[in-house]
């Protein structure tokens, strides 16, 4: 366990990479089926406006692969928001609030592998989600999120600080599914895969990090509805001072593709497009044998469109806008080296 403590709270950060969550997608589906008046049974596809990993959930997470060993996570976060858009219910003016809270217990694998020069690594996560809809939606449901593995590779070039990381995800769906499209809860009947690709300037204290992914789903096995793909951009920008780290974080994440609908919803689309944008701050201690890592968001700027769920000429679409607040602790739970003697606070590369 001592030698995590020789690593930045960046490098331990990176095994935050595949952490996933709920999304915003549960609001604003029940709140189109809710406004257009069609039962629970037929709602619009929650993937279709809304994206399956939360944004700024990976957060601080660099390129860099920790030393062999195996390593646990465990996040919690807070999305509180309301839905805008076009479509965006409302209650005597008041727009409809949306919450979601989760928690989520994930494990990072380093087996000491190399693969054409980078090191390998394996990711698994299991998060469980609750979500409360207000008026003049009204619910609340809870249970567990699609399950989230991944496969990645990580290249150190050279002694320049510059690390390179590219990955598969996927999510599996093996969350808590019900109703006749699938979509009455928590877990989504469909898989998503998301490729990504990490790029990090980590010397001098600096985590200089652009992570990229996308994702893209497969169609609803009950409905044949298909969500269109939803690209990930998030930047951060932190400085390590012995053991803290601190520094501005930032996030966009939109639809890039059109959903494909289908006959269960009469060729209706919830929302084909919506960009998101958001920054924040991260701050980060490193205990030595753990690191706690906390950040926050601001939702800036939130649009969305190209609903169809309406009368001619009605943009049913909506998004939600809001604020988020992370938290995330990091530690080793096996090494196959002796544990080696505790280090004076000081950052490594």
């Amino acid at each position: 366990m001592s030698n995590l403590a020789s690593h930045s709270s960046a490098r331990l950060a990176t095994i935050n990479e595949a952490t996933a969550s709920v999304t915003n997608k549960v609001a604003v589906a029940i709140a189109m089926f809710a406004i257009s008046g069609v039962q629970a049974a037929n709602a619009f596809e929650f993937g279709s406006p809304g994206y399956l990993q939360k944004p700024g959930i990976v957060l601080g997470a660099a390129a860099a692969a920790p030393p062999p060993g195996i390593y646990g996570f465990d996040q919690v976060f807070t999305y509180q928001s309301k839905l805008v858009g076009p479509g965006a219910p409302s209650v005597g003016g008041a727009a409809t609030g949306f919450k979601v809270d989760m928690a989520a217990q994930g494990f990072l694998w380093v087996p000491g592998w190399t693969f054409l020069g980078a090191s390998y690594d394996a990711v698994l996560v299991q998060p469980f989600i609750s979500a409360t809809v207000g008026n003049p939606v009204n619910v609340a449901p809870a249970g567990l999120h699609n399950t989230f593995i991944a496969n990645e590779l990580s290249w150190k070039l050279g002694d320049s600080g510059v690390f390179v990381k590219a990955g598969l995800g996927i999510y599996a769906p093996t969350g808590t599914i019900q109703g006749a499209s699938g979509l009455a809860n928590i877990g989504q009947p469909w898989w998503t895969f998301q490729p990504n690709i990490v790029v990090s300037y980590l010397k001098d204290g600096w985590n200089l990090t652009a992570n990229i992914f996308d994702e893209i789903n497969t169609a609803n096995e009950r409905t044949d509805y298909r969500s269109g793909d939803v690209l990930h951009a998030e930047f951060t920008a932190t400085k390590t001072f012995g053991n803290w780290t601190l520094g501005p974080v930032a996030y966009y994440v939109g639809q890039v593709t059109d959903d494909r609908s289908s006959a269960f919803y009469g060729g209706l689309v919830n929302v084909n497009r919506y960009n998101t944008w958001a920054a924040g701050g991260m701050a980060a201690y490193n205990f030595g044998p753990a690191s706690l890592n906390v950040w926050a968001t601001q939702e800036l700027s939130a649009s969305a469109s190209g609903g169809t769920a309406a009368p001619p000429g009605f943009d049913s679409a909506a998004t939600t806008k809001g604020f988020s607040i992370f938290a995330q602790l990091n530690y080793r739970l096996w090494a196959p080296d002796a544990p080696a003697a505790p280090v004076v606070s000081r950052f490594h590369k």
